[in-house]
């Protein structure tokens, strides 16, 4: 079982900055990957950025160029990076994992979430 901590997160305006930062623990072999994911009210959660143990990011065209997805395989822990942020990025973001326990089982694991408003 993975849990995972999430911290970061909070109100900026429209051009800010705010880095948000999860660090996974507990039973596992390893994590095949680690990012983010959004909700915003009314709509479904969206991949924002994913990156594989094996060194593969991959971010939703929304934020490319702004957003910044980093990893520490050895801390298990992942942060995302969110420059020039628009109102359109405010949502609750999830930390996520998908952990490997042997070569045919593994799980995916969703942190609390955590709160990012970006104000006009």
């Amino acid at each position: 079982q993975v849990q995972l901590v999430e911290s970061g997160g909070g109100l900026v305006q429209a051009g800010g900055s705010l880095r948000l930062s999860c660090a996974a623990s507990g039973r596992f072999f390893s994590l095949s990957k680690m990012g983010w994911y959004r909700q915003a009210p009314g709509k479904q959660r969206e991949l924002v950025a994913v990156a594989t143990s094996g060194g593969s990011i991959n971010y939703a065209d929304s934020v490319k160029g702004r957003f910044t997805i980093s990893r520490d395989n050895a801390k298990n822990t992942v942060a995302l990076q969110m420059n020039s942020l628009k109102p359109e990025d405010t949502a609750v973001y999830y930390c996520y994992v998908h952990s490997v326990m042997s070569p045919l089982v593994g799980y995916d694991t969703w942190g609390q979430g955590t709160q990012v408003t970006v104000s006009s």
